[in-house]
Parts: C-alpha cells; structure tokens; sequence
C-alpha cells in the first residue's frame, strides 16, 4: 500500500524534465504523433548511442574501446533494422554527425532536434548506454518531434553482462518489443 502511494505521488509531483523518462506507457512514435501523412514511413535521424558510466571501473579507467566499439555496432544496427521496418526510414545522418558526436545529446538544448530538422526528419532517435557496472547495463532509447522538440516517446530495457552479445540481444529485444511492436503488443 505504501509502495503504491509512494509512486503515485511521484506520479503526480514529478518534475516536468523527467517527463521523457516517464513517457514508457505512450504508445510508439506513429505518424499521427509526427505529423506524418498517414502510410508514409517516418523519416528518423539516428544518431549515435552514448555511454552514461557510472561504474567504479569507469571511473578508475575511463572508456573501454570495446565499450566504443559497442556504441558503433548498436548505432550501426539500429539504423538497419529502422530501414528494413515499415514504420521508419533512416535519414543519413552524414551531414551532422561531426557535431551530434561534439554534444551531449541528451543535455544539449534540443541540439538532437535542430539536427534532425535540418536533415529533413520527422524524429529525432537518440540512445544512451548506462553503465552501472560490467554486470548491470541498461539501453534507453528517446523519440523526440523534429518540429515541435516534444518528446513522444522512451522507452528502456536492463541487460546483464558487458559483451557484444549481451548489448545486441537487449537491442533486439527493445526493437522488436517496445519500437516496432503494436500497442497492445507491447511487454
């Protein structure tokens, strides 16, 4: 009974900057929501995953290239497996990327959104990779409006075990059960 005041009150109290994080029950950006025409794809500008470590061996040691090289991959795939849907298509994001990489892009005064506007797409996908420990990572993905800066959606999945392996299948599992799944699909 506490418990559920608790997050209730939360609920109600929460702050308006953590809106994004509490966004988990929306459904998945739709066209409507980016004022696409409907039957066309949404144009997304995929920007590049980053790390958020907040680990003691990050703190001890700095980025890992293997952790790097793992930013890229899942960058790399997610592009992939937008393009293949039929919901998205990925805009190259070429034209920007020296400075989207510059920025954080989480805290960057809709620096993401301005981008993607000016790459002409409808969304703006950023991910961020936090990292707690080797053992306990999570990927959280951010849709944001290109025109309107509004957040539509995020949505994030826990993974256990620092390896390529581990960060792919949490990836997967995001796409195929939060991104491109139905509503009423949706775990």
């Amino acid at each position: 009974m506490f418990y559920a005041a608790v997050v209730m009150l939360f609920t109600l109290l929460a702050p308006s900057w953590l809106a994004p994080s509490c966004a988990l029950a929306q459904p998945a950006a739709s066209a409507e929501s980016s004022g696409v025409a409907q039957g066309s794809k949404i144009r997304a500008a995929v920007f590049d995953f980053e790390l958020i470590d907040t680990s003691l061996e990050g703190e001890k040691q700095g980025p890992k290239p293997a952790e790097q090289a793992r930013l890229a991959l899942l960058s790399h795939a997610l592009r992939e497996k937008l393009a293949a849907s039929s919901l998205y298509e990925s805009v190259d994001i070429t034209p920007v990327e020296a400075e989207a990489r510059g920025e954080n892009l989480q805290n960057c005064g809709d620096c993401d959104v301005k981008m993607a506007r000016e790459l002409g797409a409808d969304v703006a996908i950023t991910g961020t990779v936090q990292k707690v420990s080797n053992l306990i990572l999570n990927i959280n993905l951010y849709i944001r409006d290109a025109r309107t800066g509004r957040s539509i959606e995020a949505m994030s999945v826990d993974i256990r075990s620092n390896t390529d392996e581990s960060w792919m299948h949490g990836l997967d599992w995001l796409v195929r059960n939060k991104l491109l799944a139905a509503p009423q699909d949706r775990r």
